[in-house]
């Protein structure tokens, strides 16, 4: 993986090197010996080494150089500008020469990428366990949507059978209702037929007019409930003939009753009192 990075920045570099140091000795060996040519040539392209290695030796400590990064990219930047001047003053070829002339600023960068890989590149092992992690929410992520999608069908189920069975007890409702109309309706006929009223009648007592009671439907429709009986509707018991009666009837077997079996037999015998007062009351005598 470090290849990956590290190979390109490396034949950048060497292009861009080569290509400054020709440029310099072409352009300049026309105005000064070559050898001074040579030597401007080899000093841009060494110093702009020379920075790049000791960036790559801070780096390789953990440490950084504001400075050495402002040097490193001047060389860059007059290597360039040799290259945009070189391309400009030519006569023939001009675009090509200034098409190459980012080659050094392009090293520059391809170093700051790799420089950017190797502060976050990360071992195998910890590259594993963050594999294992993402695989291991991947599967609760999907577990729990299996359960949601179960639990809504399992709903879906209970909904639509909840409902039929609803439909089924209403029809047999309004089946029901539909035969005691029916049937109501030929009570209703029979008791208001003279003929038939008469002689349902005579069945049990004489015609006689004006003396035989009328026949009655019976009664089909609301009824009022009934109200409960308050429990504590029956006079309430003092402290002293409540006491009493819980003692009588805890001492009513051999060996003593509980309080549970008391308050029952109590309630069963008629008895009335509040649950906190028959507790009180089984305190005091027991």
């Amino acid at each position: 993986m470090r290849a990956k990075t590290v190979l390109p920045a490396v034949a950048m570099t060497a292009v861009s090197m080569v290509l400054t140091l020709a440029v310099v000795v072409m352009w300049l060996g026309t105005a000064v010996p070559w050898p001074v040519a040579l030597v401007v040539g080899l000093g841009i392209d060494g110093g702009w080494l020379a920075t790049l290695a000791y960036e790559r030796r801070l780096a390789a400590q953990g440490d950084a150089n504001r400075a050495v990064t402002a040097v490193g990219w001047s060389f860059g930047l007059l290597a360039t500008a040799v290259l945009v001047a070189h391309a400009l003053s030519a006569e023939h070829s001009a675009g090509a020469w200034l098409a190459v002339a980012w080659l050094p600023l392009a090293a520059k960068a391809l170093w700051l990428v790799h420089g950017l890989w190797e502060r976050t590149a990360l071992t195998p092992v910890a590259l594993d366990a963050i594999h294992g992690i993402q695989q291991e929410a991947r599967d609760e992520a999907a577990v729990a949507r299996a359960r949601l999608r179960a639990e809504a069908a399992t709903e879906e189920t209970r909904l639509t059978a909840v409902t039929e069975a609803g439909a089924r007890v209403a029809r047999v409702q309004a089946k029901t209702a539909q035969a005691l109309s029916a049937a109501w309706s030929t009570l209703e006929t029979a008791r208001a037929g003279e003929d038939t009223g008469r002689a349902l009648t005579c069945v049990t007592a004489r015609v006689t007019p004006g003396v035989t009671p009328r026949w009655e439907l019976p009664v089909w429709g609301p009824t009022e409930p009934v109200g409960s009986r308050s429990l504590e509707a029956a006079p309430a018991l003092t402290d002293e003939a409540l006491d009493v009666l819980v003692d009588e009837i805890r001492t009513s077997e051999t060996p003593a009753l509980s309080y549970r079996e008391m308050a029952a037999r109590f309630r069963a015998a008629g008895h009335s009192a509040s649950e906190v007062r028959l507790r009180a009351a089984w305190k005091r005598v027991a």
